[in-house]
């Protein structure tokens, strides 16, 4: 359960004013950048857990859902023909389970419920209702990458504005690195993370305006496997900069944050975007997406090797051994009782979580696969992660058809980007508005090659002949 933060008048002043910055860029920018830059601006800058609430059952007003608003006015506003659906397949049905599947746990979930000492509320139809809507939400920026984002310029320009937004956000990480994670609070009145958290090593790890420092190195890591993509591809971020200038600056930033988990990420996946087939990419991509959306059934089978995990990471550390035998043992007791109501979850309200017999709330889910298990069940994770693979998954099976090298090189880069998410949502809750319009971007991409495959009549046994009808010229600068 969310608790209200002690938000200034600045922080509520921020969430008013980004409609008006949202209808700037719309005026100013093109449709595609103007999206762009109106849900990742939302999302690095607008204060975290600040919201205002205008009645009983609207979701409230935050980063999330104000950003998301804005960009859906400024679509109508710019192309009137926005769309929800493409047709009607897979993609539809995971769509129509992540947005109806909370009415349904609603349903089934309106007995009050006694854990412990506590006394957990029943959930009705009205909060549903409420459910569904946050949910469309949360969504909205995957429809506008699906639609807006499907050409080969689209990819590019998503990924040109995370880098770009990356350059802009290393300034206050510096910053922050040096003289502590403070900006947050002196701009919007409150920290929204423990302080001692976020001190690593003698220094401080950066979180500037988003959740913590976690979630902060891990938007960087991002930005630099973009990076890398436009060195792998000779495309200029910025002019008069050499192409592997800003890698290796961000970079630098990246080993400063003290973050283990970005970190390695950022090691194993640069090296892959900068050398590797896309083709290889891809397929590591594949195999990232299926092991996180099996997760909980592998952990179910008691298929994760958590002990020889634990084990080799005490040759670390015993302090980090420590943590991660922690996190497995809270993830086995949300399991059990996740598996109580394992179809539909045990919805909103703190349902889900385990009380002691004196109602202390002894649950740790830092995990998103944890929190959308326990609230939605099996149904609600299919959903969410299921919709994530789908994209890489079809991306995979369509990078034959890329016009371009640079084409298939972004089209890796932004699949292992995908990936990476997913490995990332087991431990942590790293899953954002942007990370969705990154995803609608990515199965957009693949949609629109497969239909240009379907017009020229090009068959998986002949993935030379779309290049050949299209006569689009391959980038000779660049590898495969």
């Amino acid at each position: 359960m969310q608790e209200a933060v002690a938000q200034n008048w600045f922080a509520t002043l921020a969430l008013l004013a980004w409609p008006f910055v949202a209808l700037w860029l719309y005026r100013t920018r093109p449709v595609n950048q103007a999206t762009l830059w109106t849900i990742l601006g939302g999302y690095l800058l607008l204060p975290v857990g600040a919201s205002i609430k205008l009645a009983e059952g609207i979701p409230q007003l935050d980063k999330v859902s104000i950003p998301a608003l804005a960009a859906l006015a400024g679509c109508f506003l710019c192309t009137k023909h926005l769309r929800f659906l493409n047709g009607f397949g897979l993609a539809e049905v995971l769509l129509l389970m992540f947005l109806i599947g909370p009415f349904v746990t609603s349903a089934l979930n309106n007995d009050p419920v006694v854990s412990g000492a506590v006394l957990l509320p029943a959930v009705g139809s009205y909060d549903g209702l409420s459910a569904i809507i946050g949910q469309l939400l949360f969504l909205l920026p995957f429809f506008f990458g699906r639609q807006l984002l499907s050409n080969s310029a689209g990819i590019e320009e998503a990924l040109r504005t995370l880098i770009l937004a990356g350059l802009l956000y290393s300034l206050p990480m510096l910053f922050e690195i040096r003289m502590s994670p403070q900006l947050h609070h002196w701009l919007y009145g409150y920290y929204p993370f423990g302080f001692a958290t976020q001190v690593r090593q003698g220094g401080f790890r950066p979180s500037v305006f988003l959740e913590n420092g976690l979630v902060a190195t891990f938007f960087l890591m991002t930005a630099i496997v973009a990076a890398a993509a436009f060195w792998r591809s000779r495309t200029r971020v910025v002019q008069k900069l050499p192409h592997p200038a800003v890698t290796v600056y961000l970079g630098g930033i990246l080993i400063l944050c003290k973050s283990l988990g970005a970190l390695v990420y950022g090691v194993l996946a640069i090296p892959l975007v900068r050398l590797a087939r896309p083709r290889l990419q891809l397929r590591i991509a594949m195999i990232l997406a299926t092991f996180a959306a099996s997760y909980p059934l592998l952990r179910t089978a008691d298929l994760v090797p958590t002990n020889y995990m634990v084990e080799a990471a005490r040759y670390g550390s015993d302090d980090r051994a420590d943590s991660l035998q922690f996190r497995f043992d809270h993830e086995k007791q949300m399991l059990d009782r996740a598996s109580q109501r394992i179809m539909f979850g045990w919805g909103r309200w703190g349902r889900s979580r385990v009380y002691d017999d004196w109602g202390n709330d002894i649950s740790v889910t830092d995990g998103r696969w944890a929190i959308t298990l326990g609230q939605f069940g099996i149904v609600g994770f299919l959903a969410e992660f299921g919709l994530l693979a789908l994209t890489v998954f079809r991306a995979a099976r369509v990078l034959k058809f890329a016009e371009t090298e640079r084409d298939s090189i972004f089209l890796g880069a932004l699949a292992l980007i995908i990936a990476i998410n997913m490995i990332d949502l087991l431990p942590n809750a790293s899953l954002s508005p942007w990370t969705w319009l990154l995803a609608g971007t990515l199965l957009g991409r693949a949609e629109a090659l497969r239909g240009t495959a379907r017009q020229f009549g090009v068959g998986h046994g002949a993935p030379g002949a779309l290049l050949q009808s299209t006569s689009v010229p391959l980038n000779k600068t660049s590898r495969t």
